[in-house]
């Protein structure tokens, strides 16, 4: 069968791709190796999908060049979807840090996206492996020819739009770098980014026994830093700041965690110890932190002073406690990888795409878009963005 426009893979930056093509009037064809589209868009957001933030900003994505999303993101930006979502009537709210979900369920999302390829008269197709794809310089039809486990597609223009490596049960696999390595398009080494920290040394008993705990901190290594909550884990460290830092986080590093990102600890024990010198310590500091989180500080900190009153402390004591508080170095093995992440670090080298329309440069009529190309944004809706984004300036062209 014959199409304009064929697209690889039925997620967000594919379907919003097809949906753009299709309303200049391209005959569109999404191909979806899984049963079913959309299905990272339904298990975003806790099923709320936190589908676009209303800090969009380069400044927020992780790339060998950091100034190829530009031209996407200032084309199609958070407030043109916005206006997309309220079209279709559905309900949202802003969370912390602009973060935007769905009020009911990302159901809504996936059903504003159908019902855009529907009314475009955009063709799905799902369960659908692409096993072989013929150059159109290899063909006397000068097209894409793909061969398929359901029968053989053509098309002039073909767009990538499989995603990355993260989640495999939710079908990530590593079909768009099989395609960038057909026809020699580069790419940059890919990671798990997104992702908690596992930890193999006496930290990984300590984030056992603290499993469910929760803080506000400020997470960094290098010159980057998250304050946001932490959440320790049998395994590690997850939470927003964990995730975050995760993205910038390589192996042999170290992360620093600051407890008490709010207050001046030092002061914050010297003048305890004018006002309140009758305090335990621990007891002071539970008055900020979690009590069984306090109690691991303690054991690791001032385990022979847990009896003595802050003015028993000297101050050169309590600076010194004070300052490891605030400067806790601790040293990840690894992270759970893609199993759990939530994107793909790395991935098609977009110096051999354009940033006006995602068309590789050496090969006409092939694109690549959302996670596969090497764009990461941060937690909290930039990755969907980034979706919609770069189907939509591909859409425009293909």
């Amino acid at each position: 069968m014959n199409f304009d426009v064929i697209i690889i893979g039925g997620g967000a930056s594919g379907l919003f791709c097809a949906i753009t093509a299709s309303q200049r009037g391209r005959r569109v064809l999404v191909l979806e190796s899984s049963n079913k589209i959309g299905k990272k868009i339904l298990m975003s957001g806790g099923g709320r999908c936190n589908f676009t933030n209303l800090n969009i900003d380069p400044e927020c994505y992780l790339s060998a060049n950091p100034h190829f999303c530009k031209s996407a993101l200032s084309r199609y930006t958070q407030w043109d979807f916005i206006s997309l979502v309220e079209k279709h009537g559905i309900a949202y709210e802003e969370r912390k840090q602009g973060q935007l979900f769905c009020k009911d369920s990302a159901k809504e999302i996936l059903a504003m996206l159908n019902n855009e390829c529907d009314q475009a008269a955009v063709k799905i197709h799902t369960h659908c492996e692409v096993a072989t794809i013929t150059a159109p310089e290899h063909n006397a039809d000068n097209q894409y020819i793909l061969n398929t486990n359901i029968g053989k597609f053509r098309a002039d223009s073909l767009v990538i739009a499989s995603g990355g490596l993260s989640i495999p049960k939710m079908g990530a696999s590593n079909f768009a770098y099989k395609v960038a390595n057909q026809f020699k398009i580069p790419m940059l080494p890919t990671s798990a980014g997104l992702v908690p920290f596992t930890f193999s040394d006496s930290f990984k008993d300590i984030s056992e026994r603290l499993s469910g705990v929760s803080a506000e901190v400020i997470l960094s290594t290098g010159n980057q830093q998250f304050q946001e909550s932490i959440l320790f884990t049998h395994r590690g460290l997850s939470g927003p700041a964990a995730l975050q830092l995760s993205s910038y986080w390589r192996p042999g590093e170290s992360i620093q965690i600051n407890l008490l990102p709010n207050e001046d600890i030092e002061l914050l024990f010297l003048t305890a110890k004018q006002n309140s010198p009758k305090i335990l310590l621990r007891n002071l500091l539970s008055q900020y932190l979690v009590k069984k989180l306090v109690i691991e500080l303690q054991e690791l900190f001032w385990p022979d002073e847990h009896y003595k009153l802050l003015t028993d402390f000297s101050d050169k004591r309590l600076k010194e406690i004070a300052a490891t508080l605030s400067t806790w170095e601790i040293k990840p093995s690894g992270t759970e990888g893609y199993r759990t992440a939530e994107v793909t670090m790395g991935g098609i080298d977009t110096d051999y795409l354009s940033s006006q329309t995602m068309e590789t440069k050496d090969q006409s009529g092939l694109y690549f878009i959302g996670e596969a190309v090497d764009v990461t944004g941060h937690l909290g809706g930039y990755n969907f963005q980034w979706a919609w984004s770069s189907g939509y300036v591909c859409g425009l062209v293909v």
